[in-house]
């Protein structure tokens, strides 16, 4: 949805949290509530008129805090889903005014003092004209044998984009906030959280000499790409896969993280895997994920429901407006330990390399993001990617003993 909108923020303990460009509002289907509870809850979270997110507005609450209490079991599930409905129906084009909060926000924005938001694009963190030209280009070969293959880390010199980013003062990160486990916002802190943030952290650390240097946007999944393009952010870390087609639009470091595409469904449903049990069926993805390419590409007879962001996708499966999700295992694990009605069913069925992105004429920031990469993964059993791994990955998505080992093209 297009349209220029307000960019809202707040300050929250270690870095800034923005609004994304098309900033959407999302509950976290978080706690493990009852199904009539978990309905309410993503109802209560979408009063605004969501799936589509109004231009600028800030990403909404993560997920639950402990100790809040589900809504009655006696509320009918039925009044439930059609109010949900009704709102899912209506239109949300229009920005939020100035001096005034989504009602969904309130808690999170009273945890949090008011800044002042990233002007604009320039302002934010310099058009891609602003890193200057570089005399060898992360524009992706004639040929995609290998796009995991990138450019190997540089000697440590400051290039153009990473003396922006020094000038500046502030790393600027596109990341998520509605993805458990990878970037959602910690209940008991009110912060960002996961994976995914650690890593931004550890890249603003390497270049400003020091952690909370980052000012996070929110991104949908489908604005990743054209926030990168219009200068807005200085790189994605948004579990973000690398593929031949999206390395001709925009610069990857090497792999940090291999997933695969897997159907999420109800427990007890007739849909057994990303096969033909799927015909006749609403498959939901995320616009702009691999999952909707995937699903275009091999339909197997079910019908494709696109949303902003995989959240979306459970509160939809919740809802019974689809019969199953397509998407990473990785992000998968996340929503069914949020809600143990659903699984991940069948095998994956890709390999899925998630890289961070950046715009393509940022040559030495590659270097440098792919040089933290290299001592994110050092130190084996104990290195920074092993110890994120086992804190946020390893209750859900098992069976990883090692960082993937990086490619280079140079």
């Amino acid at each position: 949805m297009n349209g220029q909108g307000r960019e809202q923020g707040n300050e929250q303990g270690h870095g800034r949290t923005h609004g994304s460009e098309h900033g959407e509002g999302h509950g976290q289907a978080h706690g493990r509530p009852g199904r009539t509870g978990r309905v309410a809850h993503a109802i209560r979270a979408r009063r605004t008129g969501r799936p589509e997110a109004p231009p600028g507005r800030e990403a909404a609450r993560g997920p639950k805090s402990p100790g809040v209490p589900s809504p009655s079991r006696g509320r009918s599930l039925a009044l439930a889903a059609t109010a949900a409905v009704c709102v899912l129906a209506a239109t949300a084009t229009a920005p939020v005014p100035a001096g005034r909060e989504h009602p969904a926000r309130t808690a999170e924005m009273a945890a949090a003092p008011r800044t002042a938001a990233v002007a604009d694009a320039s302002d934010a963190a310099g058009t891609a004209d602003a890193s200057g030209t570089a005399e060898v280009s992360a524009a992706a070969p004639a040929t995609c044998a290998d796009p995991e293959a990138s450019l190997r880390p540089g000697d440590g010199a400051d290039g153009p984009a990473v003396q922006r980013i020094k000038n500046r003062g502030r790393l600027i990160a596109g990341v998520d906030q509605d993805s458990f486990r990878w970037g959602y916002r910690n209940p008991s802190t009110g912060e960002l959280s996961g994976f995914d943030i650690d890593l931004a952290r550890a890249i603003a650390k390497d270049i400003l000499g020091d952690a909370d240097k980052v000012i996070f946007l929110a991104i949908p999944t489908s604005q990743r790409i054209p926030a990168l393009e219009k200068g807005k952010v200085d790189l994605i870390a948004r579990t973000m896969s690398i593929t031949c087609d999206r390395i001709r639009q925009v610069a990857f470091s090497t792999a940090y993280f291999v997933a695969g595409q897997q159907i999420l469904a109800p427990r007890g449903s007739s849909v057994t895997a990303f096969d033909d049990s799927l015909k006749g069926k609403k498959v939901c993805a995320a616009k702009g994920a691999t999952a909707e390419s995937k699903m275009r590409e091999q339909p197997h007879g079910a019908r494709l429901v696109t949303v902003p962001n995989q959240l979306d996708c459970l509160v939809r499966l919740q809802l019974g407006q689809v019969d199953a999700v397509l998407t990473d295992n990785a992000l998968g694990a996340g929503l069914a330990a949020q809600d143990p009605s659903v699984q991940l069913v069948g095998k994956p069925f890709t390999t899925d390399p998630y890289g961070v992105a950046m715009n393509l004429k940022d040559v030495d920031l590659v270097r440098r993001v792919n040089k933290v990469l290299d001592d994110y993964r050092s130190g084996g059993g104990d290195s920074p990617w092993m110890r994120a791994y086992t804190k946020w990955l390893a209750a859900d998505l098992k069976g990883y003993t090692a960082p993937p080992a990086p490619k280079y093209r140079d």
